[in-house]
């Protein structure tokens, strides 16, 4: 909630950054323990005598291979959770969707512009650590914004309403920038 020094490309002078959101950390546990067992996996391998009719240079290149494959997956999937970020400011909402170190996605559209704010959170894990999905109608270029895995997802909607209802009264009195 209202988040210091973090700005955005696109981000006007007078806006101001209310969420700056992104998967909750909990999301990240599956392939945290995948990597760390890509990284045992070779020492696991190497106790139990599996490789030892295979000459040093190769089971060497082999090991090699195998930790900048564990490393490049590591480096992937943190990057694309530190990478996708929801922000929502106070005149729109921007999702931005990582994909890969050559390509993004940025979507925006004007509070205005939204119809309709849900949020979705089942299931055991998702209840205990509080998060979930909120999803956003809008009646902009991008008709849907999907906010995945957000912590507290309630609260989030009902930032998104009051600033929607906020952006509404603006416009009724004429102070629309």
């Amino acid at each position: 909630m209202r988040p210091h020094g973090v700005s955005f490309e696109t981000r006007e002078d007078e806006e101001q950054i209310i969420l700056f959101l992104r998967k909750h950390f909990i999301t990240n546990v599956p392939w945290m323990f995948l990597s760390i067992v890509m990284f045992l996996t070779p020492t696991v391998i190497n106790s139990l005598s599996i490789l030892d009719s295979i000459p040093a240079n190769f089971k060497f290149v082999f090991i090699l291979i195998w930790y900048l494959i564990s490393m490049a997956y590591t480096l992937e999937n943190f990057l694309t959770w530190f990478f996708n970020v929801y922000i929502v400011t106070d005149e729109r909402i921007i999702d931005i969707d990582f994909y890969n170190l050559t390509y993004k996605e940025v979507s925006d559209a004007n509070l205005d512009k939204i119809e309709d704010v849900t949020y979705k959170m089942g299931g055991v894990i998702r209840t205990l650590f509080n998060y979930g999905d909120v999803l956003i109608q809008t009646a902009a270029e991008v008709t849907n914004f999907d906010f995945l895995a957000v912590p507290y997802p309630d609260r989030v909607v009902k930032v998104l309403q009051d600033l929607r209802m906020e952006e509404q009264q603006e416009a009724i009195e004429g102070r629309v920038r």
